[in-house]
């Protein structure tokens, strides 16, 4: 029954949504000298990506599902990438007591 209705957002609305969610990341990845707050960030950006994939298939691909699916690889992804992240974290953490990016010189001779 929902399916015939026509959609009532356009596609500029989901591309000016996933755009300032982007924007937001980006400003929060250059200007966070924290390390979970640099996470959350790229999250951000990764889900305004998603929000492009599944706009562009909504309008463009019709039945195919192939931002769907685009999508889903997205999020095993960041959830890869937060796993990951957050173990790394917690492990500077336990040596260093801080999470300050700053502080993390660990390559450095």
């Amino acid at each position: 029954m929902l399916e015939n209705l026509p959609s009532t957002i356009p596609l500029q609305g989901y591309l000016l949504l996933a755009s300032l969610l982007f924007c937001i990341g980006v400003w929060g990845l250059i200007n966070s000298r924290n390390a979970v707050r640099v996470l959350m960030s790229i999250e951000l950006m990764l889900n305004a990506v998603n929000i492009n994939l599944m706009a562009f298939s909504s309008y463009l691909d019709g039945e195919l599902i192939r931002g769907q699916v685009f999508a889903v690889f997205v999020i095993t992804v960041a959830a890869a990438e937060a796993a990951v992240g957050l173990a790394i974290l917690l492990s500077l953490y336990r040596n260093r007591v801080t999470v300050d990016m700053e502080s993390f010189n660990l390559l450095r001779w």
